[in-house]
């Protein structure tokens, strides 16, 4: 079994595909705000199981092109980018988003559903 080593902050691409991710779900300065928040958080670890089920979404299977390619990225050695999340409200019933990072995340389960992934976390802006 492989471990999933983490790098140390998101890669520079992760914001503007966050920032898309979200333009489906938010007014255009939501996104902003958001996106802004996100690269001034720290980084948080989170268990890959927890970032699935607070965010409502299903496991991909490994097979998924994305998945697997992750898998094949950690099977090389080499580092995952972090995830960046936006944290849901439970009394609103809006659950957690995975802005950007879900094939991460699935791909981390895989390997075990307790790793920790280094994720930065911002919180739901009021509009």
């Amino acid at each position: 079994m492989h471990s999933v080593v983490w790098k140390e902050e998101p890669d520079e691409h992760d914001y503007p595909a966050a920032g898309s991710y979200l333009s489906l779900v938010a007014t255009p300065d939501l996104v902003k705000a958001t996106v802004s928040a996100l690269q001034a958080a720290q980084l948080e670890h989170f268990k890959a199981k927890d970032i699935l089920r607070a965010s409502s979404l299903e496991l991909l299977p490994a097979d998924n092109q994305h998945v697997a390619k992750d898998l094949g990225t950690v099977k090389a050695g080499h580092h995952l980018s972090p995830v960046l999340l936006v944290r849901g409200a439970l009394s609103r019933g809006f659950p957690l988003q995975i802005a950007d990072g879900y094939h991460r995340v699935c791909a981390s389960y895989h390997l075990g559903e307790n790793n920790d992934i280094p994720c930065r976390i911002a919180e739901l802006p009021t509009e």
